[in-house]
């Protein structure tokens, strides 16, 4: 998100996220009406193939037809500020993004995580150790030696 004079230029928000990101923002002196017309409708988190695959997986064994999707947050936890939160969810609230994933699965942002989610994708992978999503998240600045938690 670049934001110069009065205009909020990204390639990567929705009008939904940049309501969320004026929300924010406390001064909306930088941000106008031009930040609605400049977001682009690129979604706010990728899921790879691997993801989407796994989420169909683990979504057509649960045996709750009200589960809609996926919800991705963050929590304030762990050694180095942040930590990712998955569950399942039966509603959109009103200003979370939702991300489709290629094979039609569902991801619903949490709102409060849109900001800290701009670029992210989010992936499976399995290795010798064990199975596990992870986050590329292109805005953390570090994150603790196990993985766990990160900061912006």
């Amino acid at each position: 998100l670049k934001v110069t004079s009065s205009i909020c230029v990204s390639d990567r928000l929705s009008p939904a996220a940049a309501m969320s990101v004026m929300r924010a923002v406390s001064s909306s002196a930088l941000l106008g009406r031009r930040c609605f017309a400049a977001a682009a409708s690129k979604q706010i988190m990728t899921v790879s193939p691997n993801a989407a695959e796994r989420l169909h997986s683990l979504m057509s064994s649960r045996n709750d037809p009200e589960t809609i999707a996926v919800r991705v947050g963050l929590r304030t936890r762990g050694c180095n500020g942040m930590s990712y939160t998955m569950e399942y969810t039966d509603k959109v609230n009103k200003f979370d993004e939702v991300v489709q994933a290629e094979n039609g699965i569902k991801v619903v942002i949490d709102s409060k995580a849109v900001m800290f989610l701009l670029g992210t994708e989010m992936d499976f992978v399995s290795n010798e150790v064990g199975t596990e999503f992870v986050f590329n998240n292109p805005n953390k600045k570090s994150e603790c030696g196990c993985g766990q938690s990160f900061n912006t």
